[in-house]
């Protein structure tokens, strides 16, 4: 496989942050029609798991999961 080293180059410029994992979790559960309250709940532990789980533990996680 090969890549456009320009496309590549502005993919890895692309700013991200743990805001913009929130906002993409908030869009996907509000598009799913999860309660307010629970939305709530999954940002709390998002903070918390954010503080605590390095992204290559939370890289091998999702590598491992089902989903």
């Amino acid at each position: 496989m090969s890549y456009d080293p320009a496309e590549l180059a502005a993919l890895l410029s692309e700013p991200w942050s743990n805001g913009t994992c929130r906002g993409y979790v908030i869009m996907a559960m509000e598009n799913c029609g999860f309660a307010d309250q629970d939305i709530r709940r999954i940002m709390a532990e998002l903070y918390e798991l954010f503080d605590f789980v390095s992204l290559d533990e939370a890289e091998a996680h999702y590598q491992k999961s089902p989903y």
